[in-house]
């Protein structure tokens, strides 16, 4: 058994300037002002297409994140419709066969603090979960039967692809105090990471 943090990578490469000029290009279609682009006109004119609720632009442009987080992390994850998702399949990986762990690989919970109570209760249970899953491949169970005592807190990997009025709109969600803790987790995380590669698109307040 191993036991992670969440983690994340932006997969998209990234040029601020020039996706910010597509944008710039693309809504100024639909005012016919064209000739009133310059070298530094993109990030003021993006930027009035915010304030100005003009939001369907940024659908012209995607990014692509690489997600490391647990399976109920991703079961609300991919509630979220207008994405493309890509995630660790448990009905092909057989984690038993994992030549660096041999069994699970699990994410810390972040409201369990080390050592206490109720992280010795979650760890007892991982343990169990991850016994009974080796009990069963041992038992000669496939992987795609033996994930029936797979537990939430599993590692998985995800690939989630948004356009840019998407991310906007589940960082809103997921960022809120509502949110669960552990999508709050990495999802702060990736809004900080978007809002220092493109400030113009994911800062919310003057």
């Amino acid at each position: 058994m191993k036991i992670i943090s969440p983690n994340f990578e932006i997969l998209t490469p990234l040029d601020p300037p020039a996706l910010l000029a597509r944008l710039e290009r693309a809504g100024r279609t639909c005012y016919r002002s064209e000739n009133r682009i310059t070298t530094d006109s993109a990030a003021t004119f993006v930027r009035g297409l915010i304030k100005n609720g003009h939001h369907s632009v940024l659908e012209h442009e995607s990014l692509s994140v690489r997600l490391i987080c647990d399976r109920g992390v991703t079961h609300e994850l991919v509630r979220h419709r207008l994405a493309a998702y890509s995630q660790e399949s448990t009905r092909y990986i057989n984690y038993s066969r994992d030549p660096e762990t041999q069994g699970l690989v699990l994410i810390k919970p972040l409201f369990f603090p080390e050592g206490s109570e109720k992280y010795c209760l979650w760890l007892k249970a991982m343990e169990a979960a991850e016994q009974a899953y080796l009990d069963l491949t041992t038992a000669g169970a496939t992987a795609q039967e033996a994930r029936t005592v797979l537990p939430n807190s599993l590692k998985t990997e995800i690939v989630m692809t948004a356009n840019l009025r998407e991310w906007r709109h589940i960082l809103t969600l997921r960022c809120a105090p509502p949110s669960h803790p552990q999508m709050r987790e990495i999802m702060t995380r990736i809004q900080a990471r978007f809002l220092e590669l493109l400030p113009v698109i994911f800062k919310t307040k003057d």
